[in-house]
């Protein structure tokens, strides 16, 4: 495995990233699951042994249980100073008024809820979900600079936004001596691209960590370029992917044939192209599914497939924080 570091800090975290939005499988609510505590746990610890140490969760992962999941895998399998345990908030997690945004109060609250499940006195990496036009970016700029100043945080970072929000945010932050946002996870893939325009090159300016969300498009790759698709939220795939997407899926599966490798492992190999990308999540329901993604890690493209692979791109309405 290759560690690099996360963006300009001194962290050190696996080039890949075990992604566990599917660990789940009770009926709380937030984002369901898909994958039970028994084969969540057996995908955590195999992620282990390839010597994967960066975990990624979120509050709002059916509703706390796969934080719990995690928090109990890595409680069981691992050292705590070895792993690197990003997790996010921002959406509600109870009833009420205050259950959703990025407020002091709702900060505050969810990083102690966070500790218990995750089974840990301290987050290596705290994502805020989505940008909260609600609450202003200094309150909650403060409230996660107090917790890194009390060790319940060592890192913050954010996720799918507009650049001039992150830019902002992290002006803020500089101007009071603030800790900043070192890290983004946002949507990159071969058939969605939109973050080339303004969020990469700025991370790429800043030293920003890049560990991307949806390497795989929702699953795109999965199945044969002209098939239809349902992604885990149950919307349909057709509509998100455009004519010009379809090209580029075609080609991905002619470029897998060409190197005896799956389309998926393409489009990853594609991503682990980049120099700019730190650490992509990649999840899964099987173990298999890990072992391909570090296989793909030893594919190299050439310019000329590069090129070819992207050549059909065609602008998208910007998807997946709006």
């Amino acid at each position: 495995m290759e560690y690099v570091n996360l963006g300009r800090t001194g962290l050190k975290v696996s080039k890949v990233c075990l992604g566990t939005m599917s660990f789940g499988t009770s009926q709380r609510g937030g984002i369901p699951g898909k994958v039970d505590e028994e084969h969540a746990i057996e995908i955590i610890k195999h992620a282990l042994d390839l010597g994967i140490n960066f975990f990624d969760t979120a509050n709002y992962y059916a509703l706390g249980e796969g934080e719990e999941i995690l928090g109990k895998a890595l409680k069981k399998y691992a050292n705590r100073d070895d792993v690197v345990i990003a997790t996010k908030l921002y959406y509600p997690m109870h009833g009420g008024a205050n259950a959703k945004g990025l407020s002091r109060k709702a900060i505050f609250a969810e990083v102690e809820n966070s500790l218990k499940r995750l089974q840990t006195d301290y987050i290596d990496l705290y994502i805020i979900h989505r940008f909260d036009y609600t609450t202003p970016i200094e309150e909650t700029m403060e409230a996660l600079n107090d917790l890194v100043r009390m060790g319940k945080v060592r890192y913050i970072g954010a996720s799918a936004m507009y650049a001039w929000q992150f830019e902002k945010a992290n002006a803020i932050a500089k101007a009071h001596g603030w800790a900043q946002f070192v890290s983004m996870q946002n949507m990159i893939n071969l058939v969605y691209r939109e973050e080339e325009k303004e969020m990469l090159p700025m991370c790429q300016y800043n030293q920003i960590a890049l560990t991307p969300f949806s390497p795989l498009a929702h699953g795109v790759f999965n199945k044969p370029y002209n098939a239809k698709r349902v992604d885990n939220c149950g919307k349909l795939q057709n509509d998100y992917i455009l004519e010009h997407d379809q090209e580029i899926i075609k080609r991905t599966y002619e470029i897998a044939k060409k190197h005896h490798k799956s389309a998926s492992q393409i489009a990853l190999a594609w991503l682990y192209s980049k120099p700019y990308i730190t650490s992509p999540l990649v999840g899964g329901s099987k173990t298999k599914y890990l072992d391909e993604a570090i296989e793909a890690m030893d594919i190299v493209l050439t310019p000329e497939e590069i090129k070819y692979l992207e050549e059909p791109y065609v602008p998208h309405v910007q998807y997946g924080f709006r």
